[in-house]
């Protein structure tokens, strides 16, 4: 086992959850951050740590200085005060007391009529009753779940909901999940009444023991006492009941103006929205936005922008994000056109604004910008006043000309620009004066390691490993872990000590036992690294969690949130330097516009030399591909299989069995024909898997002309989300509308939409890839945000993928350098839209030129002894840890930084070494005897 801090820091990430009986993890981010109360509880401490709705205030002091930073950066995300959308309203429903779906209908008609307190006992009989029978296919826990808590939210009574779910959830067994939830009441109003009642219930009797709920020794007399108690704490905030007077709840900042009856008593009426200020209307479209009502949301950050006069910039950019991710493009796409050039324009005028280059070199320039002496600062250090309005996570998926791609590095400029101030905001908002010793300096970093380095401390004279971190928040069932865990299992521990440091919860048991089928991911890497340290007590201390790393004497520091996760991931940490060296990789794919970030992990092909000033980092280069995937050597992952399981006619589909054009994206009627032919079949399947986030006119363009070309073929996509599929059909029926002007009535092209058709999200990732196989022919990329995690799993069941390889972007570049690799590159469309289309074309039409090809990347990935490079887990931990060894030896030797090309090793006759199955299977034996060895160590 790895040395694991977990019980030394085991507190909450504060993000509302509730866990169904299959393990349905649905998380309502209230972000107050729960203290454990367990600990508490042991330490009998009697004051509850809060932490503060602080980042929100310093946002607004700062006048929303961008999306993210007013919408995510600091996402202090709460729960929407609208109606549910679409509840069936009613006269009179008669209710079946242990039947879900009634109590939820019934809930969302009393929701809607205004009677929460009746709402809430339906509603929370819902969320118990999911997964009794059939209900959670027919229902998810959070329809229940959220409007459950809006009837507490509504009438200024959060802080009873909250007990009320601690009080359940510990009489149901759920001992953490009720520590999770009485911390957040405690964390809201510490002198609740049904709250401390709660904590006292559960403080140490006075021999020291502490007592615990559990359900299943309930027969003891102690035990029923406590089962009683807990029921009177529970029902003395139940919503529900008549007889509770409760107290109003009073609160502040953020969260204030949201409670507060004047802005909620108008709040779900158009009239009254179009009377509230632009701000008022952005923060409410913030909290649509985060519960996933994505439609208004998107109606309402544009009602913002157009009462500013477009002065709102953040709240017109965010619109366009939503658009976006729901495939609104306007008529015939031309609205997609005019928000790329708002855009652009937006970008560029914030650029002149607010970016300025300092040509100082003083230390304390420097180190105030967080990157020290070891940078080649050639322009300078880089100042932005404030944030750009478009945040660079959005900015992947918008396709700006190769022209304008270097929008994309200022837009993570201005962010990461404030990185470092973000870590000194205090709990009230106010900004803490910077430490006098922070940012770390990297001449003082150099000059300890290098003393070290000329004192070998081994027993055989050799130097010790490099001490290597990774740190994120995303340590779970997130794509980072699916494709890189088995990472960890063949790192060579002689030449690296792997320290891992998470900030993120662990997923919870039912998640796991459930959903995942029993696999951890997370565990995984916790019995494969060297240490493993649960970081959670630094979530929310940038400084802190700085301080930590530094004194574990990290040497390279390597990122893997990059701005994908705005409001989990440590934001401020990077900045104040806690790592000489420090890396990007794998989670977001686009340089971190940061100064202190030295390497971005990259290929020659996906960032070629002539891009480098679309980044602030030197490259790192890989050989092969620079992607990490661990499909070939995780046990759960179906090798890929050239020939197809029979399928009986009429058979109910089976992941893994039928042919994709008899699985025909599991329609009924794939080829939409009005006459329901049933002599004409399928002739081939495209898919693209990828979130419609990813989506534009361009390419949408680009499949209908495939489709026309290739008879009777159809494309599956997936609906992602499902509010954006109406939006795609009407795009594709006003092309169909505008030809049919030009050249009239076309039977073929009218009927394209009954050709498209939409799969709903598989939650097991395995499923999801093994679905690839069983239905899907080829792959047709996004352009310009690639399949990253969807790519792989397609590749790996064997779905060849037609990219275009035209832009500039790294997030565009990804499959094209997967396909070269592959020695697919003949599926690689240099040229732009019409080769991409022809390619296309090409391999539904040419049955033996598909046939070949897909074959050939099938081998790939049955290849063994050696394994094909693209799938060598092992292969690319020797050339990642290689990489990292010359980074730390220039570093040693003083030179500057620059990029790094890994060149791999050859055998005895000039071959490239793959590994050979032996291998494999001897670095896992040697690195779990290094484990034990040094285990004992530790011990002694």
């Amino acid at each position: 086992m790895a040395s694991n801090d977990v019980n030394q820091k085991d507190r909450g990430n504060g993000d509302l959850v509730v866990v169904g009986d299959d393990g349905c993890q649905q998380q309502l981010q209230v972000r107050a951050t729960s203290t454990n109360i367990k600990r508490d509880i042991r330490q009998k401490q009697q004051k509850i740590r809060t932490h503060p709705q602080a980042l929100f205030s310093f946002v607004m002091t700062t006048m929303l200085l961008s999306s993210l930073l007013a919408l995510v950066a600091f996402s202090l995300t709460a729960l929407s005060l609208f109606p549910v959308a679409n509840a069936e309203i009613s006269d009179y429903i008669p209710i079946n007391i242990n039947d879900g779906p009634t109590n939820l209908q019934e809930g969302q008609r009393l929701f809607q009529t205004g009677r929460y307190d009746d709402a809430s006992a339906h509603l929370w009989r819902a969320v118990i009753l999911h997964t009794h029978g059939d209900n959670k296919q027919l229902y998810k826990v959070d329809d229940a779940f959220t409007p459950f808590l809006q009837c507490y939210l509504l009438q200024n009574k959060i802080v009873d909901g909250l007990v009320f779910i601690a009080a359940e959830s510990y009489m149901r067994g759920q001992t953490e999940m009720g520590e999770l939830y009485l911390g957040q009441a405690l964390g809201r109003d510490g002198g609740h009444v049904g709250a401390l009642g709660l904590k006292q219930l559960l403080i140490m009797d006075a021999d020291g023991n502490a007592l615990e709920s559990r359900v299943n020794t309930m027969e003891k007399e102690e035990d029923a006492r406590k089962l009683n108690r807990l029921k009177e704490i529970r029902d003395s905030v139940d919503a529900s009941d008549p007889n509770n007077q409760q107290k109003e709840i009073k609160d502040s900042g953020f969260w204030g103006q949201f409670t507060d009856k004047d802005n909620m008593a108008s709040a779900s009426t158009d009239d009254d929205i179009n009377e509230k200020t632009p701000e008022e209307i952005y923060n409410i479209a913030a909290l649509h936005f985060n519960t996933k009502n994505i439609p208004y949301a998107s109606q309402l950050f544009e009602l913002s922008c157009q009462k500013s006069n477009n002065k709102l910039s953040v709240a017109c950019t965010n619109a366009i994000y939503l658009r976006t991710n729901l495939c609104d493009w306007g008529y015939q796409g031309k609205g997609f056109e005019k928000d790329m050039k708002i855009i652009e324009e937006v970008t560029k005028a914030e650029l002149r604004m607010y970016r300025s280059v300092d040509r100082n070199d003083s230390e304390e320039v420097k180190r105030s910008s967080g990157i020290g002496y070891n940078v080649n600062n050639e322009e300078g250090v880089i100042h932005w006043q404030r944030t750009t309005s478009v945040h660079p996570h959005m900015m992947l998926g918008y396709p700006l000309n190769n022209e304008n791609a270097i929008l994309k590095r200022y837009a993570a400029e201005g962010l990461a620009g404030l990185d470092e101030l973000r870590a000194r905001v205090k709990d009230d908002g106010t900004i803490m004066d910077r430490p006098k010793d922070l940012p770390y300096r990297v001449e003082d970093m150099r000059e300890k390691f290098v003393k070290k380095h000329q004192e070998p401390q081994q027993t055989d004279g050799s130097t010790p490993p490099i001490k290597v971190g990774f740190v994120a928040c995303s340590f779970n069932s997130k794509a980072v872990l699916y494709l890189s865990h088995d990472m960890f299992r063949f790192f060579d521990p002689s030449v690296v000590e792997i320290h891992v440091f998470s900030t993120g919860s662990p997923d919870p048991v039912h998640f796991i036992q459930g959903t995942m089928r029993g696999v951890d991911w997370r565990q995984r890497v916790i019995d494969t690294v060297d240490h493993f340290h649960d970081a959670r007590e630094y979530q929310g201390d940038h400084i802190g969690l700085a301080r930590y790393i530094h004194e574990k004497e990290i040497q390279i520091l390597i990122e893997w949130d990059g701005y994908a996760r705005q409001g989990e991931r440590a934001a401020g940490l990077m900045a104040l330097r806690p790592a000489p060296i420090q890396i990007l990789h794998q989670e977001f794919l686009m340089t971190s516009g940061a100064q202190y970030f030295d390497y971005i992990i990259t290929d020659k092909v996906v960032s070629p030399l002539r891009l480098e000033g679309l980044y602030t980092e030197k490259f790192l280069y890989l050989p092969n591909h620079f992607f990490s995937k661990g499909h070939a050597v995780q046990k759960e992952v179906v090798p890929p299989k050239l020939e197809y399981l029979t399928k009986e006619k009429g058979a109910v589909f089976q992941i893994g069995v039928g042919t994709p054009q008899e699985n025909a994206c599991l329609s009924p009627n794939p080829l939409g024909a009005k006459n329901d032919d049933e002599t004409q079949e399928v002739s081939f399947v495209y898919c693209n898997f990828n979130k419609f986030l990813k989506h534009n006119p361009e390419t949408m363009r680009s499949w209908i002309r495939v489709l026309e070309e290739v008879d009777n073929s159809i494309l599956c996509l997936l609906e992602n989300p499902k509010e954006g599929v109406a939006n795609l059909r009407k795009f594709v029926s006003e092309g169909i509308a505008e030809v049919e002007n030009n050249n009239g009535p076309d039977d073929d092209k009218s009927n394209l939409n009954g050709r498209i058709h939409f799969l709903p999200w598989e939650k097991n990732p395995f499923d999801h890839q093994q679905r690839s196989h069983s239905l899907c022919n080829v792959m047709l990329d996004s352009h310009p945000y690639n399949g990253h995690t969807t790519a792989q799993d397609a590749l790996y069941a064997g779905v060849p993928i037609v990219t275009r390889s035209d832009g500039d972007d790294m997030a565009s570049r990804v499959s094209t350098s997967a396909n070269i690799v592959l020695g697919l590159e003949e599926l690689n469309a240099y040229n732009g839209t019409k080769e991409y289309e022809n390619i296309a074309i090409r391999l539904g039409t040419d049955e033996a030129w598909f046939d070949f090809t897909r074959e050939k990347l099938v081998n790939t990935g049955l290849q063994k002894n050696p394994m094909h490079p693209y799938w060598d887990v092992t292969r690319y931990v020797e050339n990642f840890q290689s990489g990292l060894t010359i980074a730390w030896e220039r570093f040693i030797d003083g030179q500057q930084i620059d990029h790094i090309m890994v060149e791999e090793e050859v055998d005895g006759e000039g071959k490239l070494k793959g590994t050979m199955e032996v291998e494999l299977v001897a670095r896992e034996e040697r690195r779990e005897a290094m484990k034990r060895m040094q285990s004992v160590i530790d011990e002694l």
